[in-house]
Formats: C-alpha cells, structure tokens, sequence
C-alpha cells in the first residue's frame, strides 16, 4: 500500500467528509487518520497487477469453450492437440479436466506451442475466443 492522497489538520469536518468520498467511496482507497493528517492509502501499481494477474489466472473455461476457439480460430481439433502431447500426466490433465484454468502451466505449453502469447490466452479466457495467429501445429511435440 502506498499513500494516494493527504490532508494536512486543521481541516474542516465538510473537508474531511469530501476527503473521505472522494478517495473511499469513489477511488477505493483504505481512510486512516493520524495525529496531524488523514490519509488514503491504495495499492501500489505493481500491487494492482499482482492483483490483476492472480484474478485471471482463476478465470476457467469449459472444455467445449477452449476446444471451440480453437477450431474457431486455426481449424485445430482436440485430436490433433492430444496427439501432440507425449507426457502422461499432461495427456491426463488436458483430456480428462473437465475446465482448463489460466493459471495452469500445461495452458502456456500448449498455447505456446500453437502459436499464441501469454496475452492472447489471457484474452481467449476473457473473451471466449482467441485472436487471429498463425497456421497450423509446430511439427515437434508439446511435451
């Protein structure tokens, strides 16, 4: 947390009120006061996309949702991505999950290996779709 904004004593208590909804009610920001000063207090911008970062990483889509953009997208069945993958576990977790999480590292492997940057898997978890990339499956294997 970082200090956002200062009021200084003396103040007013109508100053004070408009301090307070100015910065808790409309921006958010944590109200302390102290001996000579209130203070709001946010997130520091680092903070914001730690924050940001950890609530993608959550969002999950279904199976058909993921399979979908990608048939959407590149014309790539679930076939075709599970003949790619050669590790067992990670045959396991892509065929059997009944969601695919953000967060999980098998989605960078694969997303990767078809071509896609972490910001393009961010937006298919958002948006449901994935952004126009390049063609087809790199020849060597996912894992």
């Amino acid at each position: 947390m970082e200090v956002k904004a200062v009021l200084i004593k003396p103040y007013t208590e109508k100053e004070k009120l408009g301090f307070i909804v100015k910065f808790n009610h409309q921006k958010g920001y944590e109200i302390k006061e102290e001996a000579e000063r209130l203070i709001a207090l946010g997130m520091t911008d680092e903070e914001i996309k730690q924050k940001e970062r950890e609530r993608i990483n959550l969002l999950s889509l279904t199976k058909r949702e993921v399979f979908l953009a990608l048939y959407k997208a590149k014309g790539i069945t679930p076939e075709q991505i599970k003949e790619q993958i050669t590790d067992t576990e990670a045959l396991i977790e892509f065929e059997y999950a009944n969601e695919y999480y953000r967060g999980n590292p098998l989605i960078d492997l694969i997303g990767t290996k078809l071509g896609y940057s972490c910001d393009d898997l961010d937006y298919l978890f958002l948006n449901k779709d994935l952004p126009q990339k390049l063609e087809g499956i790199q020849d060597d294997k996912l894992v």
